[in-house]
């Protein structure tokens, strides 16, 4: 059974998707990197999901949900930067914002919903999603208050979602949260 996890995408992220008129397109690709500003999509293997969130006045959304194809440099990413000058990934400047110039980007290929910045994760669902780290330890996001995210802290990185908390996303995603 194939993993879910959750990557947080900042304000700046999504102020980018909107300005260059991504809402409500697909992401082709995202991207993973080797610093904390570009979070590692460590586990994540092809037909893992990601589920895109974003915070917005201590509300959380699931921008997209991206299914994982692959993480092989394709003919579709450009050539490779002969310079540090040079663009990254010079095939996917359309989707640049999502971290195309992070340190040490990757690019990940994946088969994605629609961008979406207006879908809330219901406050009753935030309090009960629980992720769950290699040695099975779980843990619940801090800082949640009456169903409201306070601070993003917890969701800041990538992380892997329990069965329960990806099967509910899932249903958040698919129009009927559960």
């Amino acid at each position: 059974m194939p993993d879910a996890f959750t990557v947080l995408w900042t304000q700046d992220t999504c102020r980018a998707l909107r300005k260059a008129g991504r809402v409500g397109e697909r992401p082709p690709v995202a991207f993973s990197g080797v610093h904390t500003s570009l979070p590692a999509w460590s586990g994540a293997a092809a037909g893992d999901e990601v589920y895109a969130l974003h915070v917005n006045r201590c509300v959380v959304h699931v921008v997209s949900r991206m299914r994982v194809v692959d993480t092989d440099r394709g003919d579709c990413c450009g050539a490779a930067p002969a310079t540090w000058q040079d663009p990254a990934f010079p095939g996917h400047d359309d989707w640049s914002m999502l971290g195309a110039g992070g340190c040490g980007a990757v690019a990940v290929h994946v088969d994605a919903t629609p961008v979406r910045l207006d879908q809330a994760v219901p406050g009753d669902l935030l309090e009960r999603l629980t992720w769950q780290n290699r040695r099975g330890r779980t843990r619940s996001a801090k800082y949640v208050v009456d169903g409201r995210l306070e601070h993003s802290i917890s969701l800041q990185g990538f992380y892997r979602l329990t069965s329960e908390s990806a099967g509910e996303l899932a249903a958040v995603v698919d129009g009927g949260a559960r």
